[in-house]
């Protein structure tokens, strides 16, 4: 576990999750999705779940999670975490879970809009990148509606890099169009930590 006390004392800290604590994760799914739906125009399904099939609850959608914790050498599931908190959740994962041959995907990552603006998400993306040497990518919706996003991942990855990055625009092979960045990090790389 990582910790990082910052100006305003906040304790921020970033850890893997393990099958006895994806539940907190999986409490904070639906709200991360409920996050996207102004994004991508999602409405839930018939039974209140943002799914596109029959899911009818949300023990059922958290099932399809439990890969994140079937290969712990392979899937990375971090929980961040405020004041002893849960603030949000950084999703990693290896090949065969990468595209374009990079060495780590952020699949997902999401913090509470109460941590937002406060620097949070900044301090704990970098140190989910510092738990990895290697190459990375990470796609957002490049749409109008994501602005906010797409600010923070160019801010957050120039500062991180320093400005060692690429960015394009392009069709993804199953997710549509995105906005996808691509960079190299190693150990040396600044941490949270003083």
């Amino acid at each position: 576990m990582l910790n990082n006390r910052t100006e305003n004392k906040m304790i921020i800290t970033v850890s893997l999750t393990d099958p006895s604590t994806k539940f907190i994760i999986n409490n904070l799914y639906p709200l991360y999705l409920h996050d996207l739906s102004e994004i991508w125009g999602w409405k839930p399904n018939k039974y209140g779940v943002y799914e596109e099939d029959e899911t009818s609850t949300l023990s059922e959608q958290n099932k399809v999670f439990d890969i994140w914790w079937s290969n712990p050498s392979v899937l990375f599931p971090y929980l961040i975490k405020v004041d002893h908190i849960p603030a949000g959740f950084a999703l990693v994962g290896t090949p065969p879970y990468t595209p374009h041959g990079s060495d780590y995907y952020l699949h997902e990552y999401f913090v509470l809009r109460p941590y937002r603006g406060m620097d949070v998400a900044e301090k704990a993306a970098v140190e989910v990148f510092n738990q990895h040497s290697g190459t990375w990518e990470l796609q957002t919706n490049p749409k109008e509606t994501n602005k906010r996003a797409q600010a923070f991942w160019r801010k957050t990855i120039n500062h991180y890099t320093e400005g060692s990055y690429y960015e394009e625009i392009s069709e993804t092979k199953n997710d549509g169009i995105k906005l996808i960045f691509r960079f190299a990090n190693n150990a040396s790389t600044s941490s949270l930590n003083p």
